[in-house]
């Protein structure tokens, strides 16, 4: 594994849910990752906090593919191998888009080196002053959203429900319960990897920024997850995500998703 600069942190969740507040990026964030309920085998999920310097932080989820050998080693590769690439640039004074896009190539072919079979998703977000940006790589998402509840920002995720919906051809509610939900057509770690840029957003007071593996988006309907971060405390919305999360894959219900499975999200708001 690779070393890593100091200030990164990881979260992994391999024994026990880890949940953390953090002050960075000129705001506040909250991280969580945990093992699906129902399994013993290890969580495949990390989350990375970067910062680039006092006004800038890169946050990142990456969803070890399920089914395939070592998931969690490639999600631990593509973290470590992108925190060293931009530790490298930042060094440089490199621009930060540029810097994000030769880390992700790097990470791809960490991963390929690995050469076991693995893959992972990757969400990325980079928090440049008011500046926010996504790159997108398999089914995690990420979404900025207004205290009134506009959705400002929202990856699409590279899977056949995703591209349908961004199409107009199926609604979210539906794509949630569609049979091919699970099936991702992007990966790390592998020779056709692509990488969606986001276009730049400007962050407005109260907005809230989250990303998350499909832990949650697979048991939470956007407009409920909109609703649960839009307003009050940070920690109270980042919390409420969770529960309701969690509730879902513990508990089926007719007409309500349930899909037990490795939970990760980063919660952010500028003050």
């Amino acid at each position: 594994m690779l070393n890593i600069p100091a200030d990164v942190v990881l979260l992994d969740g391999a024994d026990k849910p880890d949940r953390r507040r953090f002050d960075v990026g000129g705001g506040s964030l909250v991280a969580y990752t945990s093992r699906a309920p129902d399994k013993e085998t290890e969580n495949e999920d990390t989350v990375a906090i970067i910062p680039w310097g006092p006004q800038a932080v890169i946050l990142l989820v990456a969803d070890g593919a399920g089914g395939l050998p070592a998931g969690k080693r490639a999600s631990l590769t593509v973290a470590s191998s992108l925190a060293q690439s931009l530790q490298v640039a930042l060094e440089k004074t490199m621009l930060l888009r540029t810097a994000v896009l030769n880390g992700i190539e790097a990470a791809n072919d960490a991963v390929r080196e690995l050469a076991n079979g693995s893959a992972t998703t990757l969400t990325v977000m980079t928090i440049e002053g008011r500046l926010a940006r996504t790159y997108q790589i398999g089914d995690s998402e990420a979404m900025i959203v207004g205290q009134r509840g506009l959705i400002r920002a929202h990856t699409t995720p590279h899977s056949p429900t995703g591209f349908a919906v961004e199409a107009g051809f199926l609604d979210q509610r539906a794509a949630l319960h569609h049979a091919d939900r699970h099936l991702v057509s992007n990966f790390i770690g592998t020779i056709n990897m692509t990488i969606d840029v986001g276009a730049a957003v400007e962050l407005q007071s109260r907005d809230t920024v989250v990303l998350a593996s499909d832990g949650l988006t697979d048991n939470v309907h956007i407009d409920e997850i909109v609703e649960l971060i839009r307003r009050g405390p940070l920690d109270e919305a980042a919390d409420a995500l969770i529960d309701k999360a969690v509730q879902r894959m513990a508990t089926e219900r007719r007409g309500e998703p349930s899909k037990p499975d490795d939970l990760s999200l980063l919660v952010y708001r500028k003050p």
